[in-house]
């Protein structure tokens, strides 16, 4: 069984790239960019259920590298670009010694190896429209498969699926507790390709405290939530041999084989960051708790990286 792979390989959408995240509601200068390089490591510890139950099966592994540059044409416009490369390795549990794979397993699980590719290029402009104390800036993204990898089973690099997303980042400085202090928030929608004519547009939202500790340090706390407008509910079970059907609301065959990219993933999460700034580079370590939601997984991720600025 799987709940999305893009809840665990897009997980750069939760933790990658801190020091960016940090100032999304903030723009850069005309002619300022940065080139950042992130590794994360994400422990898929099992899944959550249709009822928010969680169950040790399908358990994974994912490691990630990702590139991102980002570029401000102006003093409100810029833009970025970037990828992942991803490992993928499913854990299991197998079964005992001398006794068949269920018939759910993928093949790409069945050596129970690593998988690995290029994911999903993606493509950003933002406009900010405030940048003083308080701050907002609109933005538009735009996701597409790299190549045409392997999407079905655990050890898979992403869902395959175009999408284009709509974001809004508003931030407030609070000078009248501190100048070290603000806060953000984000919402963005996306617009998912549709798979067997089912719905997986979906909504996520990020609200984040920051504290400036130093001049150098600064720290982040953060919630994270999404919810799928649409996509199939897998119950409360396991898919029954042999054919996986009825499986919740998952009830023929072409949605079984397809039910990685049908999920009604929702979740929230809770996440740490550090950031230190360095004359011309900035260090950073981000941690995330899968801590509850529905046809989703559970885990955390580690992700730490360096971001370079540079300007013209």
């Amino acid at each position: 069984m799987k709940a999305v792979a893009g809840a665990a390989c897009w997980a750069l959408a939760a933790a990658v790239a801190a020091p960016s995240v940090a100032a999304q509601a903030w723009a850069r200068r005309a002619g300022e960019g940065s080139v950042t390089l992130a590794f994360q490591g994400i422990d898929n510890t099992g899944h959550v259920l249709s009822d928010g139950s969680t169950v040790p099966v399908g358990k994974s592994r994912n490691a990630s590298i990702y590139v991102e540059a980002e570029y401000a044409v102006t003093d409100r416009v810029s833009f970025s670009a970037g990828i992942p490369f991803v490992f993928a390795q499913y854990r299991g549990p197998r079964p005992p010694p001398g006794q068949a794979e269920p018939p759910m397993v993928q093949p790409v699980d069945a050596c129970y190896c690593w998988q690995d590719g290029l994911q999903d290029l993606g493509l950003t402009s933002r406009f900010n429209l405030l940048n003083g104390a308080t701050a907002l800036a609109a933005s538009l993204s735009l996701g597409a498969p790299s190549h045409d990898y392997e999407y079905r089973g655990e050890a898979v690099v992403g869902r395959h699926l175009r999408e284009l997303r709509l974001a809004l980042d508003v931030g407030q400085r609070l000078d009248f507790l501190s100048p070290r202090l603000a806060v953000q928030g984000r919402y963005s929608y996306a617009f998912v390709e549709e798979v067997l004519d089912v719905s997986t547009n979906r909504s996520n939202a990020s609200a984040e405290v920051l504290c400036q500790v130093t001049d150098g340090l600064s720290v982040e706390v953060a919630a994270f939530w999404q919810v799928t407008h649409g996509g199939l509910r897998a119950g409360l079970g396991p898919p029954p041999e042999p054919d996986g059907i009825p499986w919740g609301e998952i009830t023929t065959p072409e949605q079984f084989r397809e039910h990685d990219r049908l999920m009604r993933d929702d979740y929230w999460r809770l996440g740490a960051s550090l950031t230190y700034s360095f004359p011309r580079a900035d260090l950073f370590a981000a941690y995330v708790e899968f801590v509850g939601g529905s046809d989703t997984h559970e885990g955390r991720a580690l992700t730490v990286g360096i971001s370079v600025p540079f300007e013209r």
